[in-house]
């Protein structure tokens, strides 16, 4: 119980992630069960609220999307039912404003470049982000709307 506190200390868990803390400390399986179980039952363990704080902390200092977010939450062994329900939570137009802000702010830190070469960038930190094209191409022909 004490390893799994310490592990909750500085931030929240999924039940995957500190069952996987436990077992690398040396406690038994059955014992790190009884302990998350526990833990569940005193509302210190909850995947679906730890995966609601996960998408709204990667989304505000991150800025990436929907669909990185729920490769994270599936790495940190989140179910599947839970990245759904948090997920479809979240509004396609924030996602884009997200993806807009993005494209706005390294539009005006390339604006001394060739437009073919500044878009190429924008176009490319979309992606690293995770947003798709749909999304590219919205925030690309608003930029060229503004710029014309």
């Amino acid at each position: 119980m004490d390893f799994a506190l310490r592990a909750l200390a500085p931030r929240a868990r999924s039940r995957s992630e500190l069952h996987d803390h436990l077992i690398k400390r040396g406690v038994e399986s059955e014992i790190s069960g009884g302990v998350l179980d526990s833990l569940e039952l005193q509302g210190l363990l909850n995947d679906l609220e730890f995966a609601k704080l996960w998408v709204e902390s990667r989304q505000r200092q991150k800025k990436i999307s929907k669909r990185v977010i729920a490769s994270e939450l599936r790495q940190k062994g989140v179910a599947q039912d839970i990245i759904d329900e948090v997920l479809a939570e979240l509004d396609d137009e924030d996602e884009y404003a997200i993806a807009f802000a993005l494209a706005e702010k390294k539009y005006r830190a390339s604006m001394h470049l060739d437009p073919d070469v500044s878009y190429r960038r924008i176009a490319a930190l979309l992606a690293r982000k995770g947003f798709g094209h749909q999304i590219m191409a919205r925030a690309m022909n608003q930029l060229r709307l503004g710029d014309e």
